[in-house]
């Protein structure tokens, strides 16, 4: 006969301290935001409390450090900011997590419930404005729905494709009390494939003789990882990752083929274009890896696909897969262990010539116009960069020279945008160093991008958070910059920047400073900048012309010139 489980005990507290106590439960203890006097109350349930709240200087950045914090642990990052603008700014952080799938709570304070309707100071129908950008938005009218609504939010944010929750909270609400239960632990559910799907996937895998896998999105884990690099080993499988999910599989393995970023190795490209299989895992393919979806056919890609998602309405949503397998990559990967090579394996030159392509294609820096060479700087990072190293970026031109160029080794080391959200990277790599205060956290930076979210170098001086950042300063919006010059050649207009001593203003800040502005100088500023215990910036200043290590801005123009001509 079923027992039934015993009744937690009831409690008699706030809504404010109901939420403190849910996050404390679940082992989200630290949060970001920028304080508001809508939710004041939140902030009080915190003080001495298992909950440490980080204060940022721009709702945006806040939201930003909360999804990085998803991104490394697969836990819900979370972040708190007041009502109207508050929201509006941290909205952009609520897009990259939505578009990255990554888990993430946004509390967002709210006028009192008896001014709802009549526009009041900095109202905003937090519901309605979230809709399209979250994963779910809701707002809390009852103190005692409390725990149930934050242990849905959680399930709902890391369970199938995750994805940022957005709560809205009344400031009546907050302080309303409430005799009820703890909010329960909350574990999200595994998706498995059925044994079926596993031995139809070794049977096409029988039948190819040029396979290839490309993984990406989330729901990842070490054990998985390495699960795949098993596989991967066993068929001498080529691995490709997705854009901006190179630290899923080592790029020193052997079965490593390269990425499908921004610039991606042409080589590469017409290798997946013409492979007679396709598996990819935990991806979606969207426009960027795809070149503007001109990788596979759509809807009916050339090629087989089987395509493994946590999220069911993901799979044949652009492109219709032979074979589709609704599942985590934890348990799908698991369950790759079951599944054998053939006796002998078709493909292994195709796999020894993709590995050749990436080594060809990743090593060789070449020249550029300017004083200072990038290859020195990546030369540099190459050699002393430790391997559990977080690289972080935010969105532009400049970050192609770390993705094409440093080799990811160890899980979860990359942190940047798939959404392609500027100033994502020194508010990632805050909250991963202060994750993992042992461990380097590198922040690479554009002029433009740095721009957008530098402020919080405050908030890494504040705590004490030893991120390292190089601004890479070429004076414009470069990615911007290179479509102007491949639509409108020689036209330039809204895209130069007149920028900032960036070393200063670190000094400024309270931060340690050094600027690049010759080859010479850049060996011996990084060796300051990493010495250094505190937050450190690097200024480096490029040419413009050196716009991306696939070609010179004169390049770009010429060609855009001989094309109309």
């Amino acid at each position: 006969m079923h027992k039934p489980s015993q009744k937690t005990a009831l409690k008699s507290r706030t809504a404010a301290q109901m939420i403190v106590d849910a996050l404390a439960a679940n082992g989200l203890t630290t949060a970001f935001g920028v304080p508001g006097e809508s939710y004041l109350a939140v902030l009080d349930a915190m003080y001495q409390s298992p909950v440490e709240f980080i204060v940022c200087r721009q709702e945006g950045g806040a939201a930003m450090m909360a999804e990085a914090v998803g991104k490394v642990t697969g836990k819900p990052g979370v972040c708190f900011v007041t009502r109207g603008p508050g929201a509006t700014n941290a909205s952009s952080g609520v897009h990259v997590a939505q578009q990255d799938s990554t888990p993430m709570l946004l509390f967002v304070g709210q006028v009192a419930r008896e001014f709802r309707g009549r526009e009041a100071f900095q109202e905003v129908d937090h519901e309605k404005f979230f809709a399209p950008l979250a994963k779910w938005a809701v707002e809390i009218d009852d103190a005692s729905r409390v725990p149930e609504i934050i242990a849905r939010a959680i399930r709902v944010a890391t369970q199938g494709r995750p994805g940022p929750v957005v709560i809205s909270l009344p400031e009546d609400v907050l302080s309303e009390e409430a005799t009820v239960a703890d909010a329960p632990v909350v574990e999200p559910a595994e998706t498995w494939p059925a044994n079926a799907d596993m031995m139809r996937l070794q049977k096409m895998l029988a039948q190819a003789k040029k396979p290839i896998a490309i993984v990406g999105g989330s729901r990842w884990s070490e054990k998985a990882c390495a699960a795949l690099r098993r596989f991967a080993e066993r068929f001498d499988m080529p691995v490709v990752a997705s854009f901006r999910r190179q630290s899923l599989f080592s790029a020193e393995n052997e079965q490593y083929s390269g990425e499908l970023i921004l610039g991606t190795n042409p080589k590469l490209f017409e290798r997946v274009k013409s492979a007679d299989l396709v598996l990819l895992i935990g991806g979606r393919l969207g426009e960027i890896p795809t070149q503007g979806y001109e990788l596979l056919d759509v809807p009916l890609p050339q090629m087989p696909l089987v395509h493994v998602h946590a999220e069911a309405s993901e799979l044949g949503r652009v492109y219709q897969p032979a074979l589709a397998i609704h599942a985590t990559p934890n348990a799908f990967c698991a369950m790759l262990e079951s599944v054998q090579p053939p006796v002998q394996i078709a493909w292994g030159d195709w796999r020894k010539t993709a590995r050749a392509d990436y080594l060809e294609w990743s090593s060789e820096v070449k020249p550029h116009p300017g004083d200072v060479q990038m290859s020195t700087i990546v030369n540099w990072l190459r050699k002393n960069l430790p391997q559990d190293a977080f690289v972080t970026t935010g969105a532009g031109n400049f970050a192609v020279w770390s993705q094409r160029f440093l080799r990811f080794q160890k899980y979860g080391t990359q942190l940047g945008p798939v959404s392609g959200s500027m100033g994502y990277g020194v508010p990632a790599a805050i909250a991963a160093k202060r994750l993992h205060p042992e461990r380097v956290a590198l922040a690479f930076a554009g002029d433009g991008d740095f721009m957008m979210t530098g402020q919080e170098l405050a908030t890494a001086v504040q705590y004490d958070i030893g991120v390292k950042i190089i601004v890479l300063d070429n004076g414009t919006y470069g990615t911007i910059r290179m479509h102007q010059e491949r639509e409108y050649p020689g036209r330039v207009s809204g895209t130069d920047l007149r920028n900032p001593d960036f070393a200063a203003l670190a000094r400024a800040y309270g931060a340690e400073g050094f600027t690049v502005s010759k080859d010479s100088e850049a060996v011996p500023a990084l060796e300051a900048a990493f010495k250094t215990a505190g937050p450190a910036v690097v200024h480096v200043k490029i040419a413009t012309e050196a716009i991306s290590p696939n070609a010179t801005l004169t390049q770009i123009r010429e060609r855009a010139l001989k094309s109309r001509s």
